[in-house]
């Protein structure tokens, strides 16, 4: 513990440390007054990170007590780089007033100057549990996922409070870190004896996670005798979602967020993903994070941040159903094809609160009168979008489906209409949030306190008049509340016992009072102030009432508007990049015309350059594709540009390619470029090994695989060998659709005894001592590696490019003589159908080849040329 507990602390830094005990982990925000306070090592973390001043106040155990704070108004702020930066923070609020402590301590029998203010931690902020719109990203879900395994079985449960979505599914232990990277917790809890990670979890007692607590907390939360009305679910997901929902009491310090009825998903829904390919192709973040550079980044044109996170959960769990598929693609041509109507839908939508987010305050108690207002205008906007939809000819399925989600709010808007002012505040401490006309009685005391300071702008007129101080004003503040103040050399003017004006205190240059007529005044502003300000709550706790009353009904038609956007959002994609249509089929064909990088087409644009188009033809005859060329040629951009193409379209949405028809894809793989992972002791081709294995262990039929490099992180004959036996494994036993690049050459003999293998190669051309990269793939082999060119054209200097040309001279003459690689491999059964290589017996004319290859021609000089050209003329007799 950071302080001394032998020593007796002030009743102040008792209840502080009875909280702080409490909080445990988590850092203690302590109110007093106006900040939030933090102690000791508490203190000194929160000041390093928020770069705040770090004090003393006081001792305790007889050394100086460090502190800092943060304004409570500001505290949001505070809160979110706290949360930022991996901290958990516990809120201890003032459960008193002064009044009522006093009282409390006449109860007791304690003299009143002693008693201390009640507190008590009312939350705990973790970056799963947030709320507030000052610490949320719009465009990004936050989600908190809770585990629990049954019979060995993991089950999920998920939620983003901050909207209510929740959702249980099942999940093999072996498939966790998929599941885990399709979801991106923002928090993950699991119970205190957890096994199966992921690092960072949050613990939480074992019996929280109870199959049998979990059924009852969700039958309670949503008033039903039985679940079987949302779905089947198992006992690992009632276990999860027990674990879910305790964690949420404990946090919220028994007051539950939002929470939907739950939704089960099933454990084969959805495109499947792993953690590498998620990576790999950066679905959600770029290698080097953020979302510039990424497939959203590129593909995201939402009018709302609820369509943008819908959309992120779209391309994170692409669907496998045809027809879910077809609907999607249905209602994005319907956009794609009225531009007109489109922009004026985008407009509107673009003008939208977020009403789930909002709704999603109101029910956790921490909305305020301005989510009300958004409330009553999103609903307001949804119900004119379903007046002017609902005319519109030839909608598809999907489009009435949304519409009618879009109705229904009638009576609560037209309530919230009345009841609220245009533009309601944030706070509502101050009142004036209920409009003028909803309430007699409260327009009445907010009349009774207008009628009181007209009051006492006369009063302050004829009290100068009195006194002749024309310098007098009668002023107010939160302390002394209404007064008197003169400056201080009329001050003696007011002193005089006959004068009607008691002495409250003296400043600097000014001085003030007090007077009898001031005070009724006075009274009469608060009291009138007090009951309008209760009459303004009472009438918010109604209006809170009535939206969390019909919170089902607003989420429905919070999500049908994401949808709606995100249809919106990729039509106008479409039509911005000339994307076109997937055609989906239920075979096992992958036919791309045309095909682009979504991203790299993008930067190329920004450039002013353009993108060099590529076709990708996979079919049951032909479904294993092997791509050579040189390094940075774009072999690795058209694996994942065809890996992104199948991505967006089973997503729903448009693609970058002249034509696309895309046989349906039940999981895809990624294996491109490779990174050390140090902290879990694996090197770049550990990785690399982990990874294929992954492949091959769960790949079927209807997979789509990429394959680039397989083999380079370890020596070449060991790297041949792998990538040869992988290659075969594909072909032979998986027989998925796949592309494999690969600087290997002898791997392009597996065409002689693989029917369903073609090669491919990225085009290159040399061109005047310069490698020119065409980006073009044709069929057929690559005629070489390219690589000294390549390494040329990276910079590296001129002496080292001679010398290493000058190796592979030799390295080459030898391979000649005894059959280097392709010998070597012919001694293994598993090559030796394939591998016919024949002993070549040097010659003049190579010794020749191999010294014109090795000479630096830009270093020669004239002379030394034509020395050159004597000499290989004798040499050849």
């Amino acid at each position: 513990m950071v302080a001394d507990p032998a020593s007796k602390p002030t009743p102040m830094m008792a209840q502080y440390l009875a909280l702080r005990e409490e909080a445990g982990e988590a850092l203690l925000f302590y109110r007093m007054g106006d900040f939030f306070e933090l102690f000791f090592d508490d203190a000194r973390t929160a000041a390093q990170i928020l770069d705040i001043a770090l004090t003393t106040r006081g001792e305790h155990g007889g050394t100086p007590i460090p502190m800092c704070g943060v304004p409570v108004h500001a505290a949001e702020s505070y809160l979110a780089r706290l949360i930022k930066a991996g901290c958990r923070v516990a809120i201890a609020e003032q459960v008193e007033t002064p009044d009522e402590a006093k009282e409390r301590a006449k109860r007791e029998g304690l003299p009143s100057s002693k008693v201390l203010v009640k507190r008590d931690i009312v939350r705990l902020v973790t970056a799963g549990t947030l709320t507030e719109e000052a610490l949320l990203e719009p465009r990004r879900a936050n989600l908190l996922v809770a585990l629990a395994e049954v019979r060995g079985t993991i089950g999920l449960a998920s939620c983003d409070i901050s909207t209510g979505a929740m959702v249980l599914e099942d999940c093999p232990p072996a498939l966790l870190s998929a599941a885990l990277a399709r979801l991106g917790p923002s928090e993950v809890v699991v119970p205190e004896d957890w096994q199966h990670g992921p690092d960072g979890a949050i613990l939480h007692p074992r019996a929280r996670f109870s199959s049998d607590a979990g059924s009852e907390r969700l039958c309670g939360l949503h008033g039903v005798a039985t679940l079987d009305g949302f779905g089947q679910f198992s006992r690992a997901m009632l276990a999860a979602a027990g674990g879910l929902i305790a964690y949420l009491d404990h946090v919220g310090r028994g007051s539950l967020p939002l929470l939907l009825p739950p939704v089960a998903r099933a454990s084969d829904a959805g495109l499947a993903m792993d953690e590498a390919t998620r990576a790999s192709l950066e679905i959600l973040e770029a290698s080097t994070g953020g979302r510039a550079g990424s497939l959203i980044g590129a593909v995201d044109r939402c009018a709302t941040g609820a369509g943008s996170r819908l959309l992120a959960e779209d391309l994170s769990a692409p669907l496998t159903d045809k027809a879910a598929i077809e609907a999607r693609l249905h209602l994005v041509q319907f956009w794609r094809d009225r531009p007109i109507e489109r922009a004026r839908l985008r407009e509107a939508l673009r003008s939208l609160p977020d009403i789930g987010r909002a709704l999603g305050r109101v029910v956790a108690g921490r909305g305020s009168p301005r989510d009300l207002g958004q409330l009553r205008d999103g609903l307001g906007e949804a119900q004119r979008l379903h007046g002017w939809l609902t005319g519109a000819p030839d909608r598809p399925a999907l489009l009435d489906d949304i519409l009618t989600r879009l109705t229904g709010h009638g009576a609560l808007t037209d309530h919230f209409s009345r009841a609220l002012v245009q533009s309601p505040p944030t706070e509502r401490g101050q009142g004036g949030y209920i409009a003028e006309g909803f309430d007699a009685a409260l327009d009445e005391l907010r009349a009774a306190a207008g009628n009181a300071r007209r009051a006492i702008a006369a009063m302050e007129a004829r009290y100068r008049d009195e006194t002749g101080i024309a310098a007098l004003k009668i002023r107010h503040n939160g302390v002394l509340g209404y007064f008197i103040e003169v400056p201080a050399r009329h001050a003696d003017r007011l002193m005089a016992p006959d004068s009607g004006f008691t002495h409250r205190q003296t400043m600097k240059d000014a001085v003030r009072f007090n007077s009898l007529t001031l005070h009724a005044e006075a009274s009469r502003i608060a009291e009138a102030g007090g009951h309008a300000l209760a009459t303004e709550e009472a009438h918010f706790a109604q209006l809170v009432e009535q939206a969390v009353a019909a919170r089902e009904a607003i989420a429905r038609t919070a999500a049908a508007l994401a949808r709606l956007d995100v249809a919106a959002g990729h039509a106008e994609r479409a039509a911005e990049g000339d994307w076109t249509r997937p055609t989906i089929t239920e075979d096992a064909a992958l036919h791309i015309i045309a095909g682009r990088h979504p991203v790299v087409e993008a930067a190329l644009a920004k450039a002013g350059e353009r993108f060099v188009a590529n076709d990708c033809a996979l079919t049951p005859e032909n479904y294993l594709w092997l791509i050579g060329g040189p390094n940075m040629g774009g072999k690795s951009t058209f694996l994942r540009q065809n890996a992104l193409i199948v991505l967006l379209a089973q997503a729903g949405s448009f693609v970058p390619a002249g034509s696309a028809t895309i046989g349906l894809v039940d999981r895809l793989f990624s294996r491109v470029g490779a990174s050390d992972n140090l902290a879990r002791g694996r090197s770049t081709f550990m990785v690399e090994m982990v990874e294929t294995a992954a492949i091959l262990a769960q790949a079927t039929s209807r997979s789509f695989v990429i394959l680039d490099e397989v083999g380079r992180g370890t020596s070449t004959y060991d790297g041949l060998a792998l990538a040869w036996a992988v290659a075969e494994a594909v072909h032979g036993q998986i027989r998925c659709r796949c592309l494999f690049a690969t600087h290997y050459h002898e791997l392009s003999r597996l065409a002689e005894s693989c029917a369903g293998l073609s090669l491919h190669h990225v085009r290159a051309r040399e061109w005047q001592g310069d490698l020119v990269l065409l980006h073009e793939l044709a069929e057929g082999p690559a005629d070489r590696s390219y690589g000294l060119a390549v390494a040329k054209l990276a910079g590296l200097p001129a002496p080292v490019i001679a010398r290493a040309k000058a190796v592979l001279t030799k390295l080459e003459a030898t391979r000649e003589q005894t059959g280097g690689i392709a010998a070597g491999l012919g001694d293994l059964p598993l090559f030796a159908a394939s591998v016919k290589a024949e002993p070549a017996a040097p010659s003049p004319a190579d010794d020749l080849l191999a010294n014109l290859r090795a000479a630096d021609l830009d270093a020669l000089s004239p002379r030394e040329a034509l020395d050159l050209l004597y000499q290989w003329k004798r040499d050849l007799g």
